[in-house]
């Protein structure tokens, strides 16, 4: 079974001004559509062709013979569950959802400190989580490179992209702006 890559869940320019189409034209485009299109190249005649992309990540993860593979399954999946993490729409927090962060964090200002300072604060490239565990708590962590909370058994609710990929045509090297911009104006859960 080849992969596809997953049309957007929006048109290019719909996260304007936050994100530009550029921006999204690349990233979508470009990046996302070689991590899959590698994938497909990695897994043709092997024991992963049939796999799903989760099946793939978990089945792979942490062997070294099958680096190339996780690492192309890993940022497909995340940059798929990336795109559907943001929306220019309606921002309202599901009510069971909010019950958990203010519970889990103390608020929701506060969750939003603790997701800033993760995003921030992961050094090189990497991805901002919000997950939540097996006994339903939450909590946010941010991983290096391709590492995906599904790999360790957590459901993702929400990330952010802090490759520069994802940002450094409209932000430069301002990580942070961009982040609190996703925060404020795109952050959209998928609880």
């Amino acid at each position: 079974m080849a992969f596809v890559l997953e049309a957007l869940p929006y048109a290019e320019n719909a996260l304007e001004p936050y994100i530009s189409a550029n921006t999204i034209s690349f990233h979508y485009g470009k990046h996302h559509r070689a991590y899959v299109d590698n994938l497909n190249k990695l897994i043709a005649g092997t024991k992963f062709e049939n796999m799903s992309l989760e099946e793939i990540i978990k089945e792979a993860y942490g062997k070294a013979e099958y680096t190339g593979i996780f690492n192309n399954a890993a940022q497909a999946w995340n940059h798929a569950f990336f795109w559907k993490s943001m929306s220019a729409g309606d921002k309202t927090v599901p009510a069971e959802l909010k019950a958990k962060i203010e519970r889990d964090f103390g608020s929701y200002d506060k969750f939003c400190e603790a997701f800033l300072e993760v995003a921030v604060s992961q050094f090189g490239s990497g991805w901002a989580w919000l997950v939540e565990d097996k006994d339903g708590k939450l909590s946010v962590l941010k991983t290096s490179n391709a590492d995906t909370p599904i790999a360790h058994g957590l459901k993702p609710l929400t990330t952010v992209d802090v490759w520069e990929h994802a940002y450094y045509l409209d932000y430069q090297n301002r990580r942070a702006d961009f982040v609190k911009t996703f925060i404020i104006n795109l952050m959209k859960f998928n609880a």
